[in-house]
């Protein structure tokens, strides 16, 4: 008894929905399951590609059942999981629910080999089919698979939804996407294919439905090869195929590649853009058919639309590249290892923002050990905020190098922000540790505190106001101080993280607060050991704290910055502070202490420079200088020799002649040392000299800072 034309109708559409659904994630099958009535259980009532043992397993499932045909159907939805459940060999399961008319009757899945969710134009792809299936099997009059639109109300519709879906469209693989949404459905194509010309070859814009080996085979073809796209984009002039004999006969050369695609007909459409063929999309179908003069001419239309917004978004695209190019390179490329402070940072660009933004962050080396610690986002997004964001990074790492207080700083980077113009304002926090006090020094421009972590694992959120951000403050700003316990863990970070999931500042701030703590639990965050070891748990620490608050890779509207250092004071027995009377004799005493503490120390190849040194200093300050006098030395990756007086005069170096008998004190410290400069304190001055520690022959210093620091300071004699 032959089977009547409404079952083999129902069997048509479900073997036509299956083999799309399948190639659509290049899976390895697809499952049709019913529904008889509403809480029911769900029955196989179609498959495609899998073995006697797979169908058996998926034949009958109960309606609660953790599996993704039932999940998609209780909660009318796409469903991804990404599990063998039934043990037949897949990794993935997706699924979609086919929709009645009131509720969910079935659903259309896939069982696949990958482990991570399809893409969001695979997603839409299988819901549109689901739903045209749906209305099929329902008794709903629609279009037959291979006809396009049937009246020219119905591809109006089709121009007006594609239009204002590219219009939509900022990136390149937004338009595959617009066009694989809204083009391939109406149709009742199931694949999909842009290429661009770069130079002289053809490059994969995006393809859909396609297997990954045969999008490897194509990308990167020369423009001058005998392809179909590359005579399309010749002539411009469409190329329609209908059946693989055709593709034959008319391009032998690429017999091979049309039966690798496992389509059976084409269209290549020429994209043209500014009056030049920039591209070629091609449109694919699993049967054969012919193209009626409309739907060729509908095609054409359709092609133009998808030519002028490839070529808006080729420009954004370009556009964006330099902008993330131009931010990374005005970023440090590796946060220094010191002595002191141990950092790592993550910047994370905006995931959903049209533009790159402004966040930096930056870790300083001072004199003494001392580090600088930056972090400030210019207001806005754009080339021309990260353009001013590497402007402000430059102008603070010269203003951190004249040694100025973190208020004072912050009072001459908010000038500069003024005369970048009315518009631009920018947050900033500038603090400097200081490893010998253990003490923070911070002064903050509209930017939220830091967080302390203690190595007991308590988090303090320090209560500090802000002042107004750089551009709109009013100096003075507000010199804060806090006192670091003999470890801790700094956070730091831009608004863009604090405000990611929550939306709120301070619900932010709290948020970070806990995922630190219950990060650092699960971190060694005061390791003994090289600093590469330290650097490489705050990096863990790092990754964790992102993941938390922001799982699965979680996309920002802002950009965000998180910076995490562990402060590491001096000890004890590497610092050596001596009091000086303001008298002659104030420079033999010098000598001698410097003397005796490197001996200690087992420094003696240093003594009898270290010993010029303190004398010169010394010396300087009883001619010229007034106030006590302290001589300080500390012993860290350099020998550091510093003299305290109570004058704000500035060294400078002096031309010496032949005649004068003074006035080469200067030149002689910055031949002898490493580097040396001075630095201003509210009582006075410092005046200090680095010296390398000997190390053996043909090795580097271990763990030397990475900066400028290098470089000998333009300071002077008095």
């Amino acid at each position: 008894m032959a089977a009547s034309p409404e079952l083999r109708s129902d069997a048509e559409t479900l073997a036509l929905a299956l083999r799309q659904a399948t190639t659509c994630l290049a899976g390895l099958g697809a499952l049709v399951h019913r529904r008889g009535s509403a809480g029911g259980p769900l029955r196989l009532a179609a498959a495609s590609g899998l073995d006697q043992q797979s169908i058996e397993a998926w034949r009958d499932l109960r309606s609660d059942q953790d599996v993704a045909p039932a999940s998609a159907v209780r909660h009318g939805a796409f469903v991804w999981m990404a599990s063998d459940s039934l043990g037949v060999g897949a990794t993935g399961t997706a699924s979609v629910p086919l929709e009645g008319a009131d509720a969910p009757v079935g659903a259309l899945s896939v069982l696949t080999t990958r482990a991570t969710e399809p893409e969001e134009v695979q997603r839409s792809f299988l819901l549109s089919l689901a739903k045209w299936a749906a209305a099929r099997l329902e008794g709903t009059p629609v279009a037959p698979p291979g006809d396009g639109p049937a009246t020219g109300a119905e591809r109006s519709v089709l121009m007006s939804e594609l239009t204002a879906a590219l219009a939509d469209a900022l990136t390149s693989k937004d338009v595959v996407e617009a066009v694989a949404r809204h083009i391939l459905p109406p149709l009742h194509a199931d694949g999909l294919g842009i290429d661009v010309v770069e130079g002289n070859r053809l490059r994969l814009v995006g393809m859909v439905g396609v297997p990954p080996e045969f999008t490897r085979r194509l990308d990167g073809r020369p423009l001058s090869s005998h392809s179909v796209d590359a005579e399309v984009l010749r002539t411009r002039t469409p190329a329609f195929i209908g059946s693989i004999d055709e593709f034959r006969r008319r391009y032998p050369g690429m017999a091979d590649v049309a039966v690798a695609s496992s389509k059976k007909a084409w269209a290549f459409l020429p994209l043209i853009g500014s009056g030049r063929a920039m591209g070629c999309c091609v449109v694919s179908f699993d049967r054969p058919r012919s193209f009626s003069g409309e739907e060729r001419t509908l095609l054409m239309a359709l092609s133009g639309l998808v030519g002028q917004a490839l070529e808006r978004a080729r420009l954004y695209d370009g556009e964006h590249s330099r902008a993330q190019e131009l931010q990374r390179d005005l970023l440090p490329r590796e946060l220094p290892h010191l002595p002191a402070v141990h950092a790592a940072a993550r910047y994370l660009p905006a995931g959903r923002g049209d533009q790159v933004g402004g966040d930096w962050y930056d870790v300083i080396p001072l004199s003494a050990d001392r580090v600088a610690m930056v972090i400030g986002d210019v207001m806005g997004h754009g080339i021309t905020e990260a353009a001013t964001m590497g402007r402000l990074r430059t102008a603070l790492r010269t203003l951190a190098d004249l040694e100025l207080p973190p208020d004072e700083l912050l009072s001459r980077l908010n000038d500069i922000v003024h005369e970048l113009g009315q518009d631009s304002y920018a947050t900033c926090l500038y603090s400097v540790f200081d490893p010998v006090s253990r003490t923070l020094s911070l002064s903050l421009a509209g930017h939220p505190p830091p967080l302390v972590l203690h190595r007991d694992g308590t988090v303090h959120r320090p209560v500090l106001a802000p002042d107004p951000p750089l551009g709109a403050a009013e100096p003075p700003f507000t010199l804060h101080e806090l006192q670091l316990p003999q470890e801790s863990l700094l956070a730091f970070c831009t608004d863009g993280l604090l405000e990611a999931s929550t939306g709120d500042l301070e619900q932010g701030l709290t948020q970070l607060q806990q995922t630190l703590a219950r990060a650092a639990a699960l971190t060694p965050c005061f390791p003994n050991g090289d600093p590469d070891t330290t650097s490489g748990h705050l990096d863990d620490l790092c990754d964790q704290v992102l993941s938390a608050l922001l799982p699965d890779h979680e996309q920002t509207d802002d950009d965000a910055v998180l910076l995490i250092a562990r402060t590491m004071p001096t000890a004890t027995g590497d610092i050596a502070t001596y009091s000086l009377p303001r008298h002659p004799r104030a420079a033999a005493q010098a000598r001698q202490h410097v003397r005796e503490q490197l001996a200690g120390w087992g420094l003696n190849d240093l003594v009898m420079t270290t010993e010029l040194l303190a004398s010169e200093l010394v010396g300087n300050v009883v001619r010229h200088a007034k106030g006590p006098i302290r001589l300080r030395l500390l012993r860290s990756r350099t020998l550091i020799c510093e003299v305290y007086d109570g004058s704000l005069t500035t060294p400078r170096i002096r031309r010496a002649t032949y005649t004068d008998e003074g006035g080469r004190g200067l030149q002689l410290v910055a031949a002898l040392s490493d580097r040396w400069g001075a630095r201003y304190l509210s009582d006075g001055k410092c005046i200090w000299a680095e010296q390398s520690l000997p190390h053996p022959a043909g090795t580097a210093v271990p763990g030397r800072p990475h900066s400028t620091a290098q470089t000998r300071r333009a300071a002077t004699d008095t």
